[in-house]
């Protein structure tokens, strides 16, 4: 008996040892937590502005307004003067407040001053309110697919916004103070105030001056052509800086349509990252630039820069018949060099290119140059692009990737790969994120830029570059010519497909163009898809970059080179 009354002593020692030990913390923290009520200060949410430290998206101040069922005294009568003054369902508030399920309800959240002043007169018990955050916008939709917009309480869903949301939310703070069992503020409460730490501030590479030229640029392209949706980047070559990115039709970031799913959806995407298409001729320059590279290197299936290619308009490939646009009536595809073959954008050249490299050689620059690959931007939900796998390209396959069919890139890509081609041959990580900058002023990150291959010798990459301002001056991209400038770059008109057949009447319409020729600082790409009437890339697209430019030389105050 003594035996059996010792071990149950024991047991429950041990119990009461467990619970103090073990388990005292978490019991201490549950008692806390019911004797005591927390309103959140929420932080405020770091800016985000351009390279210059033009804000770009800021806040507004707004409260949000909760509700602690315990506590209210009238249900019903509290119900009808929350729901008249937030516009919310007042039945919907008293099942809340009834149904003893939660211990604290949000009413409304980003509520202006005005309605706080409203209910601050009723003095509800049982109801609070405390600050938060509504995003605002400077430029209302420029850069809208870029930036992205927040939820309702405060945390990013798209864009950078979503990218560097940790960033940005900051930590939030508290009010903590004493009430009794059923949640009511005790006579003489004690006020504990945590306070919240603000998010770091997001400066992007953007410049804004060039990306409002670039906005003003594509919308007029869009309004003249007709076309279905237009896109354009600007980036700095010797780093891979985006200083603008465009895509219209756009949104107002002030104004999201957040009841039309599917429309949000549309306008929101950022197409030149999230989208692929086939670039047709512009992706004459990473093939041209594979063939010089491979030439200076001795490769004897690559071809001089002065080799003249056959002045046939058709190549014929594992049976499939190859044509050039032109119907080469009027002399100009004759006695072609290199050079030529780009002016003239004649794609049977590109197509002897590509096969005379092979398959493996090939590869290795598309590869070397991005393709089929992410290129590692700083934004969510980037594409891959298509590229056939190398194991089962036909020379076929290769004939007509050679003059930008049967591959599909982003226009991020591209870009890059351009960029890379005429910059020196270097192949940087492109970034939108400029530096992070803590409340206080001080940087927190630099971002440096990140080499990630080199594509082509500087050699190489200035022959191209040349050759590619010969273009601007007398071939395909004249419209893009700026007098006092040295201007390059390829124009681009691709066929679209759908369900596997072409498309009657459905282009791409393309230019990439960069400037000064000789040491590239502006690079330019522009998307036109599905102009109505005229299609080329040359009279659709060039002239847009032309403008943007021009901008950029007054912007920047950039004196003529000849």
């Amino acid at each position: 008996m003594s035996l059996a009354i010792t071990f149950i002593f024991c047991l429950i020692a041990a119990r009461l040892l467990y619970v103090q030990l073990a388990w005292g913390s978490e019991l201490k923290l549950k008692a806390c937590d019911q004797w005591n009520r927390e309103i959140p200060v929420i932080a405020s949410r770091g800016i985000i502005t351009d390279r210059n430290g033009e804000i770009l998206a800021g806040n507004r101040t707004t409260y949000s307004v909760f509700l602690r069922p315990n506590a209210v005294e009238n249900a019903e009568y509290t119900s009808t003067v929350l729901g008249g003054i937030f516009a919310v369902e007042p039945q919907s508030i008293l099942q809340k407040i009834e149904g003893g399920k939660v211990s604290e309800v949000t009413i409304a959240r980003q509520v202006e001053k005005q309605s706080i002043e409203k209910l601050v007169s009723y003095d509800l018990p049982g109801v609070y309110y405390s600050r938060d955050n509504s995003r605002s916008y400077t430029y209302n939709d420029a850069l809208c697919q870029v930036l992205g917009f927040t939820s309702s309480d405060g945390s990013g869903l798209s864009g950078v916004e979503k990218y560097y949301d940790k960033i940005l939310s900051g930590t939030n703070g508290e009010i903590t103070y004493t009430t009794d069992i059923v949640g009511i503020e005790t006579e003489n409460s004690v006020v504990v105030y945590k306070e919240a730490k603000p998010g770091d501030e997001v400066r992007l590479t953007i410049d804004m001056d060039i990306q409002l030229s670039a906005e003003d640029a594509m919308r007029s392209v869009y309004a003249q052509s007709g076309a279905k949706a237009v896109s354009c980047i600007v980036l700095d070559p010797q780093n891979f800086d985006i200083l603008a990115m465009v895509n219209y039709p756009s949104y107002d970031l002030n104004d999201v349509p957040r009841e039309d799913n599917a429309l949000l959806n549309s306008l929101s995407r950022n197409h030149l990252v999230s989208d692929i298409y086939e670039p047709g001729s512009t992706f004459k320059v990473v093939t041209a630039a594979a063939n010089i590279e491979e030439y200076l290197n001795g490769n004897s299936k690559a071809f001089s820069n002065s080799y003249v290619f056959n002045s046939s308009r058709t190549r014929t490939v594992d049976g499939t018949k190859i044509k050039c646009w032109s119907d080469h009536s009027n002399g100009k595809h004759s006695n072609q060099t290199l050079a030529d073959a780009l002016n003239n954008s004649c794609n049977p050249c590109f197509t002897d290119m590509a096969l005379s490299l092979g398959s493996e050689t090939f590869y290795s620059y598309l590869q070397a140059f991005g393709f089929g690959n992410v290129t590692g931007l700083d934004f969510n939900g980037e594409a891959l692009g298509m590229l056939v796998p190398q194991t089962a390209v036909r020379d076929c396959d290769l004939a007509r990737i050679g003059f930008g069919q049967t591959v599909a890139v982003t226009g991020i890509q591209l870009a890059c790969a351009v960029a890379a081609a005429v910059n020196g041959g270097n192949y940087y990580a492109p970034h939108l994120l400029k530096s992070i900058i803590s409340a206080d002023g001080k940087t927190v990150e630099e971002n440096k830029p990140v080499l990630k291959n080199k594509v082509i010798s500087e050699n190489a990459s200035s022959i191209l570059a040349g050759m590619l301002e010969g273009v601007v001056t007398e071939g395909s991209g004249k419209h893009a010519y700026i007098e006092g400038y040295k201007v390059g770059g390829k124009t681009g008109t691709a066929q679209k497909y759908e369900d596997g057949h072409v498309a009657q009447g459905k282009y791409v319409s393309s230019f990439a163009g960069f400037f000064p020729a000789n040491n590239p600082e502006y690079l330019a790409l522009i998307i036109v898809d599905e102009p109505q009437g005229t299609y080329y890339g040359s009279a659709v697209a060039a002239p847009v970059a032309k403008e943007i430019f021009e901008d950029i030389i007054k912007i920047k105050n950039i004196e003529r080179y000849e």
